[in-house]
């Protein structure tokens, strides 16, 4: 026990009623909500010194929070802080599930039976809840409640069904902070930027400030000072540690959002009691004096305090403190010991790739033409007939809509489908793939493009830790289909440079679950551009489109002249994963892709008894066709224009030996270096030089 429980009764009964415009019953019913979540973080830690709990950051002063949810509707789509127990509970009672407390118990325990992650880990999340789970780091979830919130109007805009009603708002919360981040800053900027361009957003942004963030405080006045007086976002300021005060502001806050489609911002004024974690010491940065003074406002002797002026008296309020307890101890002592994941197949289930047949049977209808395509184009005919053929698909990002893309990829797509399904998006790339996680979530195929890979680099946790773990964290109820187009790797003749000549993909090849496309050929750029996107609509993938800048508008591969780098628009679909091979030679295999299929051709076009095979798809990697085509020859040379260190050519090598290759092995690479300008970029990436004379070496 602690403190802030231990003393709890003898706190109540010292008193004095206080008067509220609402009803004992209504009090009872979020006093309820918030005495659950203060035990289950009680029955966190308890769980945790037997060793059956694995997870103790707690709710306790947030408690305030059950008022926000019984201020909403149940339908209102909701991405959470981790501090958020008592608003996971009255939501859930307002939905008529008697299953919030078993829920976060589960989740405590990482029992397999947990109804959301399954035990991968503990968070706040329900697909019938209209609760997405949210790991909540830093805020990094509001990029995509901003997303969600911007779909609501554009889904009903496009005809497209979508989970929540058209009237709903988005509601999600965070702490004060992480109201600093970068993340949260650029969040609500763009829901800003896209309000006062008229565009609805429905965003209840919910601050839960406590003052401190672990040990760093919160300077007094911040998050007024910081977002008091934004124009365009409507200010609300209510005490957490007072439910009927916080459900009157809330409820203020949530009307002017719904009525007005307009972003709101809620101050929570909050304590945090039991320290951050359970491993939290916070005598060694907080006073005694501040400790008790928090405890003097815990949240839950304000309801009391309610309780006792709707007519209630101390016996009764204590009562149902401890029959909560017996309760939450109860499901905690049922919950504890339940099996849990057992092996690494059933932990990363969800992270599965694509199913062929279900991508088969979303492919999108291609057109017919037979006209030679340079790689621009072909990928510019591929997203005219996503976008034909599938209504929710939109396609997005810096300069895409008006001017059709840096390098005219996407250029007449505006034109023919409209500014709603073709747009440009404010210079941010962390909003630009919040936008797509948000829409992915609310019924709609997004496309969105960072305009240059090094530009990514940004926002990938947008990827890694919110796209890539939606599935993952809650069994493949909710999904986020998700097409990322990025321009990128080098070799671009008079523009170059590091940040146009990114040869670093290393962040992307190891995000489980991710499809990492990677086309040379027009044709191939197509028919695998219409893979992700069937995939993303059939089965919730999240693919990334990487497109060689330096290959769009290549129409040459030998000989000025010769147009072999033009080919006609595909007929055939290309399998998510599968290689593709040129030439019959005997003597040794290159595996390369990007801009070293065409360098490879034409070493291969100098050198008798090569055969080249383009991996195409980095994950998955092509392991059957890396296998055969490795020991038809049993010599290889792996052609990887990225860097030598965290580059390609090292998880192809790792997978021919764990796969019980045995023949040579070479590889070359660029440098571990970035990108400079003009011609001393020939010094770090890889020729065709280079390629060149590792052959003839593994040829002697």
């Amino acid at each position: 026990m602690t403190a802030v429980d231990e003393r709890y009764a003898e706190r109540v009964r010292a008193l004095k009623p206080v008067p509220s415009d609402y009803t004992a019953d209504q009090l009872r019913t979020l006093y309820d909500a918030q005495l659950g979540s203060r035990h289950a973080d009680l029955a966190a830690r308890w769980m945790q010194s037997r060793g059956q709990g694995y997870y103790t950051i707690g709710s306790a002063g947030h408690e305030g929070n059950a008022a926000v949810a019984a201020a909403l509707r149940p339908t209102d789509p909701a991405l959470l802080h981790y501090r958020s127990g008592a608003f996971y509970l009255a939501r859930a009672d307002q939905a008529g599930s008697k299953e919030g407390l078993r829920d976060i118990l589960l989740g405590v325990a990482a029992a397999t039976s947990e109804p959301i992650a399954g035990g991968r880990h503990k968070v706040f999340g329900r697909h019938d809840l209209a609760i997405i789970p949210q790991t909540s780091t830093i805020a990094s979830h509001l990029p995509r409640a901003m997303g969600v919130a911007f779909s609501l109007a554009r889904a009903a805009k496009l005809g497209v069904p979508s989970p929540w009603p058209s009237d709903a708002i988005v509601v999600t919360s965070f702490g004060d902070a992480s109201a600093n981040h970068s993340t949260a800053t650029g969040a609500i900027n763009a829901a800003l930027h896209a309000s006062y361009q008229g565009l609805p957003m429905p965003l209840l942004l919910v601050c839960e400030d406590n003052g401190i963030g672990i040990s760093v405080r919160t300077p007094d006045g911040w998050i007024r000072q910081a977002y008091g007086s934004r124009p365009g976002l409507r200010y609300f300021d209510a005490d957490g540690t007072d439910v009927a005060a916080a459900l009157t502001m809330a409820t203020e806050a949530a009307t002017f959002v719904r009525r007005n489609r307009r972003p709101a911002f809620l101050r929570l004024r909050t304590v945090r009691l039991l320290g951050h974690a359970g491993s939290d010491v916070e005598a060694a940065y907080r006073s005694p004096a501040e400790l008790v003074a928090d405890e003097e406002l815990d949240p839950l002797l304000g309801t009391a305090r309610l309780l006792l002026g709707a007519g209630l008296d101390a016996a009764d309020v204590i009562e149902l403190y401890e029959d909560k307890r017996s309760e939450v101890m109860r499901i905690a002592a049922e919950v504890s010991g339940l099996p849990q994941l057992s092996s690494a197949e059933a932990v990363a289930s969800p992270l599965r790739f694509p199913d062929p047949e279900a991508v088969a049977e979303s492919l999108p209808q291609p057109s017919r033409t037979t006209e030679r395509l340079t790689l621009s184009q072909s990928i510019n005919r591929a997203l005219a007939d996503v976008l034909a053929s599938y209504p929710e698909a939109m396609v997005f990002g810096e300069d895409v809509g008006r001017k059709g893309g840096v390098y005219g990829v996407t250029r007449g797509l505006q034109k023919s489908f409209g500014p709603a399904r073709v747009f440009d998006t404010l210079l941010d790339e962390q909003s630009i793939l919040g936008l797509g996680l948000g829409a992915g979530v609310s019924g709609l195929l997004p496309i969105p493009e960072i305009q240059y890979l090094a530009y990514l680099h940004n926002a990938e946790d947008q990827l890694r830790g919110e796209a890539a773990s939606l599935k993952f964290f809650s069994q493949e109820q909710y999904s986020n289909p998700l097409v990322l187009r990025v321009a990128g790797y080098g070799y671009q003749k008079g523009f170059g440079g590091h940040f146009h000549n990114d040869d670093a993909i290393a962040v992307l090849r190891d995000i489980p679950g991710l499809v990492i496309a990677s086309p040379s050929r027009p044709d191939d750029a197509a028919a695998m551009l219409h893979a992700c996107a069937a995939a993303g609509r059939s089965c919730g993938t999240v693919s990334v489109f990487l497109e060689p800048i330096a290959l769009y508008h290549r129409r040459d591969l030998y000989e000025d002249g010769d147009d072999q780098w033009l080919t006609p628009y595909p007929s055939e679909p290309v399998p998510i994963g599968r290689g593709r091979t040129y030439g019959e030679g005997t003597e040794l295999t290159l595996i390369t892709f990007g801009n070293g299929l065409p360098m490879s051709l034409r070493v291969a076009a100098r050198v008798p008894g090569l055969r080249v095979l383009d991996l195409r798809w980095l994950a998955p990697l092509p392991v059957e066709d890396l296998l055969r085509e490795a020991t038809a020859t049993g010599r290889v040379l792996v052609v990887d224009e990225t860097r030598r260190s965290g580059g390609v050519s090292e998880g192809v090598l790792a997978a021919l030996i764990d796969h019980g290759y045995t023949g040579r092995l070479a590889r070359v690479a660029s440098e571990d270096s970035f990108v400079p300008l003009g011609d001393a970029s020939r010094q770090v990436l890889l020729s065709e030089r280079t390629i060149e004379i590792a052959v003839r070496e593994l040829l002697r």
